[in-house]
This record gives structure tokens, sequence and C-alpha cells, in this order.
């Protein structure tokens, strides 16, 4: 039989076949051990080409800052890629790899890729085209190293921003929430009208899988502790948190992942009235459901123990495909067990596999699996660091802006005598980011290739401004000199997850010492970088000329500069209720005692403050 009379005899294997169809045909030749390789999800570090090939491995996953490929090109990662692809194809049924990664704020496992604001700013910008024209561009560096499914977005509300995800949510507004799930139109094509809600879609090769994360009530926790507990009724988790997924499923999101939290007590990966009754039924989603990394090890404690019962508690709550990521034999091993014994009905396993095949045909995986080469040059490139700089420059926050009514400290003056720059943030590249760069944590110095708030000054002042830098200016520096004005740039530290939840919220590296020292002494605007509102006291609010909230800016400080001088305008609110002190938390819109700092959509710009709504 040639190739061709062999795809018109497979009906899955026909392009022109529907789907539906398509997906029946496939799962009717599957053995259990097929069925199950497919809801498997592993980690590259431990893959091999034989067990992909062999165990009919449905997805792959790079945890970010592993091993082997760290210090790879994106060339390198996608001939890695598509050599465990390779292995995928060969299987008895060639059924291909979905490989995935955390491609949060741009491709940002790769050195040299665009990194865009982190949600926080976009939702600052309150710009759903913006946020549609970011997710093409993500999906195009993306699939040029090879990957198909992008873990994001996170459509989380944060309603404390002691939270340490703080920064991957959009905005504690469920409303602006709601409006930047356009970002899942960007990731994967404007789906056609009439394409029916829940059912997954992506246009094209330029396009990834994306998912709707963390389902549901992340960013509700008490007192902002991740992975922690949503305390609510059923209906204020459906109207604050669950609302954003709405938008997601009638987008075609085609991938939805649960949360590690808990509602109520119960752990959201063993939740079957949620995962089950509401996501799949109620709501009528027909992706797939994924579990977060190492999310059934967290079903028991000691961590990881009772593996067999995370198994059977997980997959019969919903759980299509499991991020395993390490352990792939054991959980395959159990997960048969557990079919061949009736604790897990095949019924359960042919629905979690049809929802996977659903969503690599609707892909076109099966028809494109490997790489396309020609977009490497999309990677970094001047059109997608353009349209970093424009969202950087959207997300600027101007929350103070001169001492005196009518005498505002902005726009700064290019052709200035003499300016001090100064700061721990104003020249490392790595806090400019914040975590999920290069690294899970993130990390210092100049991790990629991109613009600092130092780089973007001096490119922009006048030939004749005497720019002079120092991270902790010298007595001597501070008294010697007639500056025009200082910059400060200060903020957090980069970090990820659990290593974010923070009680305490002052600007780190004794932040506030060091502006109240510039202050007093030269004309100071601050640049304060971080994932959240931060403590700022009234003293030194009082001492400060000007303050710009940049958030987590990514590589394009221009975007700063951009606006500092007056080129562009101050266009950004405020996606978080500014608090006054931390024992106010939680404390958002709405709330009887709210007496914040700053409330939420509140921003200054140079011809009058905007209106709050």
């Amino acid at each position: 039989m040639n190739q061709a009379e062999e795809t018109m005899s497979c009906v899955y294997k026909n392009p022109n076949a529907p789907t539906e169809d398509r997906i029946k045909d496939l799962v009717s030749r599957m053995t259990l051990q097929e069925k199950v390789g497919q809801m498997t999800q592993i980690e590259l570090c431990v893959a091999t080409l034989d067990d992909v090939r062999n165990l009919s491995i449905g997805s792959m996953v790079s945890g970010a800052g592993k091993e082997p490929l760290e210090k790879a090109m994106a060339s390198d990662w996608a001939e890695t890629i598509d050599r465990f692809q390779q292995a995928a194809v060969d299987s008895r049924l060639g059924i291909p790899l979905a490989y995935g990664i955390d491609a949060v704020h741009g491709n940002n496992r790769f050195y040299g890729a665009t990194i865009f604001p982190h949600n926080i700013g976009l939702g600052a910008t309150g710009d759903a085209d913006l946020a549609q024209r970011i997710g093409a561009a993500v999906a195009l560096e993306v699939r040029a190293s090879g990957i198909h499914f992008n873990f994001a977005p996170c459509v989380a509300v944060c309603r404390d921003p002691r939270w340490g995800r703080c920064y991957e949510s959009f905005s504690e507004d469920t409303n602006i929430v709601r409006k930047m799930t356009s970002i899942i139109t960007g990731l994967q094509g404007q789906p056609p009208v009439g394409h029916p809600k829940g059912y997954p879609f992506v246009a094209g090769r330029y396009n990834v899988i994306a998912c709707a994360k963390h389902f549901v009530g992340d960013g509700g926790t008490e007192k902002g502790i991740n992975e922690g507990n949503t305390i609510s009724s059923y209906d204020e988790l459906e109207s604050i948190h669950m609302a954003p997924y709405l938008d997601c499923l009638y987008k075609g999101v085609s991938t939805v992942m649960a949360s590690y939290s808990s509602w109520n007590e119960c752990k959201l990966h063993a939740h079957h009235f949620l995962l089950t009754e509401i996501l799949k039924g109620k709501l009528g989603f027909k992706g797939f459901l994924i579990s977060d990394w190492k999310a059934l090890d967290r079903l028991s404690e000691p961590r990881g123990s009772n593996y067999r019962r995370c198994v059977y508690t997980a997959i019969n709550a919903g759980i299509d495909m499991v991020m395993v990521p390490y352990r792939y034999k054991q959980f395959i091993e159990d997960l048969i067990s557990l079919v061949e014994s009736g604790e897990i009905q095949m019924t359960r396993i042919d629905d979690a596999v049809e929802r996977i095949l659903r969503v690599k045909f609707v892909a076109g995986l099966f028809e494109y699996p490997f790489s396309d080469r020609s977009l490497l040059d999309t990677i970094g490139c001047k059109l997608h660091r353009e349209l970093a700089r424009e969202a950087v420059r959207k997300s600027l926050v101007l929350l103070k802006n001169g001492k005196n009514p009518g005498k505002p400290f902005l726009p700064l003056e290019k052709n200035a005598e003499r300016v001090l720059i100064a700061g721990t943030h104003a020249n490392n590249l790595g806090y400019q980011c914040g975590g999920w760069t290069r690294y899970w944590q993130g990390s210092s110095g100049r991790i990629t290739t991109g613009t600092t708030i130092l780089d973007a000054f001096r490119e922009v002042m006048g030939e004749k401004t005497d720019v002079i830098y120092e991270k902790y200016p010298s007595p001597n520096t501070l008294s010697g000199q007639n500056f025009s004005f200082a910059i400060v740039g200060v903020g957090e530290e980069p970090y990820a997850e659990s290593a974010g939840d923070n009680s305490e919220l002052v600007i780190p590296l004794n932040g506030s010492e060091l502006i109240s020292t510039i202050a007093d002494r030269i004309p100071t605007l601050v640049i304060l970088i971080s994932g959240r509102p931060l403590v700022i006291e009234p003293w030194l609010l009082e001492k400060i000329d000007a303050l710009v909230a940049a958030w987590l800016p990514g590589t394009e400080a221009r975007g700063i500069t951009d606006v500092v001088f007056g080129d562009y305008e101050f266009e950004g609110r405020l996606p978080m209720t500014w608090f006054r002190t931390t024992e106010e938390l939680p404390i958002n819109k709405g709330d009887n005692s709210c007496d914040p700092l700053f409330p939420l959509a509140f921003g200054l710009t140079y011809k009058k403050e905007k209106p709050t709504e």
C-alpha cells in the first residue's frame, strides 16, 4: 500500500476529514499503553528517543532553567525538538508531540528573544489590541524554536499583592483581565465567525496552542499565599475568578491548566465539581485540561508519597494530561494499573485522549509536526522590539509629577547640563525583566540582549550632557556637583511563584534610603521596577519630585525615555489598588474601608489627572 492509499484507509491521517472523525478513528486504533502515553508530559532532561517512540509520549516540556539546552540558540532547540518529534512520528501510529514551554512575556527562555512587559504592565495599558499583537509576536518567536504549546496566558485576578505571582496577573479587576484575554487571539489566531464556544482553535503554523491558567481562584488565596486556599462562595468565585475563562473559551483557547491552589480547602487538582462539572460541563470546554508541574505530587503529604492514589484522584477529577514531569514510567505504570483494576474507567481515559488529539489535529501537528527554520529571524527582531517598546511606554503609570501644583517636574530636558543616574535597577537588565526570564526565578545582569534604563538615557540625552552613573552615589558625588536632576531606578529583585510571597512589600535593597539620600540633594525622578505596588511612606513621597511605576518592563527601556522626555504622553493606569500600609491588605476597589494611597485606575498625564472611573 502506497502512502496515498494508506492515508485514504486511515481516516485520522486524512487532513480533509472532519476533526471528530479523525479523533474517533485514531482512538479506535490505540492500545491502553498508547492512550496513557498521550496523557503523559515529560521533561526534556529525562526524556529518551526510545521512550518517546515506544511509549507514545504525548507531550514534552522544558522547565525554566533546566539543562541540557540552557545556553543553546533557538536553532539548537529546534534541532533537538525535531529529533524527539521524529521519534514520536516514527511510533506505531505516528502521533506527534506537543512540546510546551512557559513563554509568559516573550519566548523568555531564549537568549536574544524579545522580552515584553509582564502581565501587570500590560494590564496597566488596558489595550486589548496591543495584547493581541504581543500574542502574535510571541507565537512567532516560540514557533521559531520548534515549540508548539505555550503555557500562557495567566488569567488570574490578583486580589492581594502579597502573592508572589501578582505580576503574572493583568489586574485585581476582573473586567480588565477579561479585556486582556485578547492575547489568546494573538497566540492562537482569530476563530472564524460562528466558531463554537469552548472548541479549541489554532489558525496555523505561525500560531501556538495557548493555555489559560490557573483554574481557578489562584489570585484570591488567603493572605496572598501561593498555592494557598481561596475562601469564597461559589457565586464570588464565579463572578471574580472564573469570569475571564468564559472569554478564553469564546476565543477558542485550546488548553486550561489547573491551579495548585485550593478552594475552600479542596485542592483544584482533585476538584471534580470545578474541573469536570463546571469547566467541561457547564462551560462546555472541549480542549484538554493539563496539570501544573509535579502537581500530582502535591496531593499527598509528604509530597510525592502515595503516588498511585494521587494519579487516581487527579485523573478522576478531570485532569487529561499530566505534567509529570520526571517519574513518567511510574505514572504510566500506575495509570495503566488503575484502569485495569477498574478504579479509573476506560471512558475517562478515552475522554482525555480525545481532548488531547482534538487539540493536536486542530493545531495541524499531524500535517506540520516539525519546526519552520524560516521563522528564526523573528526572534528578537526589530519589529518585535519596537512592539515591546510601545508596550513599555503605554504601561508606565505616572504617580507624582512635581512637588507643587502647577509646577510639573516632567517632562525632562534632554539637553540638561549634568544628570545623575543611580540605583540598583538603573543598569540591570535581569532586574528590569523580572522572573521567568532565561531562568524560572530570573537573574541579575546582562542575562539577554536589551536596553537598560541607563542605556536608554545615554542614547537620548544631548551630546553635551554629562551623564554620571553610580549605583550607590558617593557623598562626594552628591555634594560636589551641580546636577540638573537625578534618575533613580529601584525596585524588586527577580522572583517567581512562592519565592515571591512577601508580607512586608518594602522597596528592597534599601531602596527607600537610597531615594531619600539622593532626593535630599537633587531633584529626583524615581522609576520603580516592581511586579506589584510597594510601600511608599508619606515622608518619602514628599521628597520625590516625580514617581513612575514601570512594573517589570522587559528588554526595551527606550519606552521609558520616550515618555519621561515628553515625546509620548503617559497612558498607563493602575491595574492594582496602591495600598498605604500592608496592614490594610487585602484592599480592592469597592471595599467599604478602602482608603488607598492611589486608587485602581489612577494615572497622571502631562495634561491632567485621568479620571479613575
